[in-house]
């Protein structure tokens, strides 16, 4: 009888005190620190493309592909200009439930740090291209040095507030659980639609302000205070 009660004594002090599987936990606190600047534009970005409609689709791409071709002639002439193909489309055309023709599009994206030089493509560009969309945004390379600066201001307000909490509630220290780094990314990008569409004579540069984005990040994290 001795023998049974001892093993029972035994389960009974090693069994855990609590059904959940993680350990109790006291005195933490979850927190967020935050940084932002205004980071200045230096690229400029712009979309063109290529659209024609008719009744037989073979021509209509033979057409889109050769104003491609010379757009991306014309930029590849152009010193600091990066050019990329995107989104060659073939759709029907529907009238009355019936086909009624074809509708080839294809754009071409244009990307430079050197503005001016940019502008002036696109205006001689739209004699055979039209304008989808231009505007400013931040280069990566200048983004992630913001990035970095900014990582750095928002783990100090962090540190700012923890300090600020340990202080209040009266404890001896903290220390870090938890730390989250959220560096997101700019803004959504502004475009600048231009007013004609569809010019088909060299038009003059587009008039264009890089003006400014916000960058933010953002440190998320959990202390646990350290009692007196």
């Amino acid at each position: 009888m001795k023998y049974i009660l001892l093993i029972i004594l035994i389960m009974l002090s090693s069994y855990p005190a609590y059904s959940d599987d993680k350990p109790l936990t006291y005195d933490r606190v979850r927190l967020n620190g935050t940084a932002s600047s205004e980071v200045a534009n230096d690229t400029l970005v712009a979309q063109l493309y290529v659209q024609r409609e008719g009744q037989e689709a073979a021509p209509l791409a033979a057409e889109v592909n050769a104003a491609i071709a010379w757009g991306l002639e014309q930029a590849g002439a152009v010193n600091g200009v990066k050019a990329q193909t995107l989104g060659y489309q073939t759709q029907p055309i529907y009238q009355n439930k019936r086909l009624s023709g074809w509708r080839v599009r294809q754009s071409l994206r244009l990307e430079s740090r050197e503005p001016d030089r940019l502008a002036k493509l696109i205006g001689s560009l739209q004699a055979r291209l039209a304008v989808q969309s231009v505007g400013y945004e931040v280069s990566p390379a200048r983004q992630r040095k913001a990035q970095d600066a900014l990582i750095v201001e928002a783990i100090a307000a962090f540190r700012a507030r923890a300090e600020l909490v340990r202080n209040e509630l009266g404890a001896a220290g903290y220390r870090l659980v938890e730390l989250n780094v959220n560096s997101g990314g700019p803004g959504p990008r502004p475009r600048q639609a231009m007013a004609a569409m569809e010019m088909r004579a060299a038009s003059a540069p587009p008039a264009l302000e890089p003006g400014t984005r916000d960058i933010s990040v953002t440190v998320n994290g959990i202390i646990e205070l350290e009692r007196r």
